[in-house]
């Protein structure tokens, strides 16, 4: 590939990756209601790894894994797929969607923040400025979301169970921020679609107990025709095509600039309200959408010699 395309394709690939992400989120809902959450992310991995099967296979121009790589792969769906899912879908449950949104706006920081302490990548002016309006525009469009007094249906939680909830969501941020920069290092080694199979693979066997304990309780026959829809739709989209277009991404973009692009998520899940749902589109929202495309611009435009080269990451540890 020339290298004039090169940054330009990585760009789109983390970008498409992220609103992927928003789009399941947002569609995946129903789901919840009526399959289990374990059970959900148990058939998720299991038709992700029949989908995948033919990635797993070792390229013949590829290094074997080595022992602490096997460990970043566990980490990277532990982490990543598998706790990232549970703390999400049982936190948005406990609290507001509102609260939830305003600290998934965090992911981009805490992403760039983890890429320069872990991983010594070079962090400017320009991307600690950008990082800065992607979290505030995020915040201002979650904020915007529904009037400060509107009801909200898991406002009249108990205060307790509120707390818990933000605590599980903001541990989803970390847990997106630690896929973000393992993710690097793995896409320095093994292919993208390798990575994305063998982390499915994880947390299919990570899931296996609990999913067969629901799905032995559980009423299959009650689930209709277009809910067994959205779950093929999801499993491919959050366990295949989003693992391999992130990883594809990050073998060329460092993991502090990489992590901007999780604006996309909140931002698309909130464009499906607007355009699918038929949700108001105020000033404030404007102003949130200009912030967070601002933060892009000023991520993506050409850098500098010193800034998210490839080699600067390369005898760093984790």
């Amino acid at each position: 590939m020339s290298t004039r395309f090169q940054k330009p394709l990585a760009y789109a690939s983390l970008a498409l990756s992220m609103t992927l992400v928003g789009v399941y989120v947002a569609l995946c809902k129903p789901l919840v209601a009526v399959i289990p959450v374990f059970l959900l992310a148990w058939m998720r991995f299991g038709i992700a790894a029949v989908a995948m099967a033919s990635w797993i296979k070792k390229p013949a121009d590829e290094a074997p894994i080595d022992r602490r790589t096997r460990v970043f792969l566990f980490l990277e769906s532990f982490l990543g797929n598998f706790l990232f899912s549970i703390c999400m879908l049982y936190g948005i449950s406990m609290t507001s969607t509102v609260s939830a949104g305003v600290i998934l706006s965090a992911i981009p920081a805490t992403s760039a923040l983890m890429g320069w302490y872990f991983l010594k990548e070079k962090m400017n002016g320009r991307m600690w400025l950008s990082v800065a309006l992607a979290a505030t525009g995020l915040a201002l469009l979650t904020l915007a979301k529904a009037p400060p007094h509107s009801p909200d249906a898991a406002s009249t939680e108990a205060p307790v169970n509120m707390l818990l909830g933000n605590l599980l969501v903001f541990g989803a941020v970390l847990c997106e921020s630690a896929f973000v920069v393992i993710g690097k290092r793995l896409s320095a080694t093994i292919s993208p679609k390798r990575i994305a199979a063998i982390i499915n693979l994880n947390g299919f066997a990570l899931s296996t107990p609990m999913g067969l304990y629901v799905a032995w309780q559980f009423d299959f026959g009650a689930v209709n025709i277009t809910a067994w829809g959205l779950l093929v739709f999801y499993a491919l989209a959050a366990s295949v095509w989003m693992v391999w277009l992130w990883m594809t991404g990050l073998k060329t973009i460092p993991a502090s600039q990489a992590g901007v692009f999780a604006v996309m998520l909140p931002l698309t899940t909130a464009l499906i309200g607007i355009v699918g749902f038929g949700e108001s589109f105020s000033a404030l929202q404007a102003l949130a959408f200009g912030l967070a495309l601002l933060s892009l611009v000023l991520a993506t435009l050409p850098s500098g010699p010193n800034l998210g080269l490839p080699n600067q990451t390369k005898n760093t540890t984790a």
